[in-house]
């Protein structure tokens, strides 16, 4: 237990948390340098010294090995509406301070690595499918944070599509060229409108749990 009461992980997990960064970014260099296509799970279980069964037991499909990276934020939306005051107010405080720290999962970040990695996905067919099923596990959880039901389910679709729409508008941008700040101007702009049309929509009868058992 750490100094502040929390739980830290143990050796065990992290060494195992270890492994998945390791080979991840391992398949994510090789993609970026020769393809998605081009690249062998076997390469990658050779370039990160580990046996292709072992390989296996971590990441189940060859696209798991690029989107572990963002495997972070699938249920972010879930906890971020907990906090309050409202799940649309949350969610955009949170969108926001991604953009002012120029977060990637906001796509306002023009670093080399940062950009390469996108357009891995967006330029990968495979990538993209497989982003779409990550996309619908993050909605499903969203739903079920904000009470479930189907005004939750249209309520979480709505908030995971203007998220994603944002980022991709960001990183279209940005990888086109145009400077992060003149971006980031509209990006805020855009983020602020979005939230606000979701706020006015937002179904009264949706919300986490914990807080419609406070009302």
């Amino acid at each position: 237990m750490s100094d502040n009461g929390t739980t830290e992980p143990g050796l065990r997990e992290r060494k195992k948390r270890r492994m998945y960064e390791t080979v991840s970014e391992t398949a994510i260099r090789l993609f970026v340098e020769k393809g998605f296509d081009a690249v062998s799970v076997a390469e990658v279980a050779a370039a990160a010294e580990i046996s292709k069964p072992t390989l296996f037991r971590y990441f189940p499909a060859k696209e798991d090995l690029v989107l572990y990276r963002i495997a972070d934020h699938e249920d972010e939306a879930a906890r971020v509406v907990r906090e309050g005051p409202t799940p649309v107010a949350a969610l955009r405080r949170h969108f926001l301070d991604g953009i002012e720290r120029c977060d990637p999962i906001t796509g306002l970040n023009d670093h080399p690595a940062v950009l390469a990695f996108h357009s891995l996905v967006y330029g990968t067919p495979a990538l993209v499918a497989r982003m779409y099923a990550y996309l619908e596990r993050s909605e499903a959880a969203l739903a079920e944070a904000l009470g479930g039901g189907l005004d939750a389910r249209l309520a979480a679709g709505q908030i995971v599509a203007v998220q994603r729409i944002l980022a991709e508008e960001n990183w279209r941008r940005i990888s086109a060229g145009e400077p992060v700040a003149e971006v980031k101007r509209d990006a805020v702009t855009a983020a602020e409108r979005a939230f606000a049309l979701l706020e006015a929509g937002f179904p009264a009868s949706v919300g986490p749990a914990s807080q419609s058992e406070s009302e």
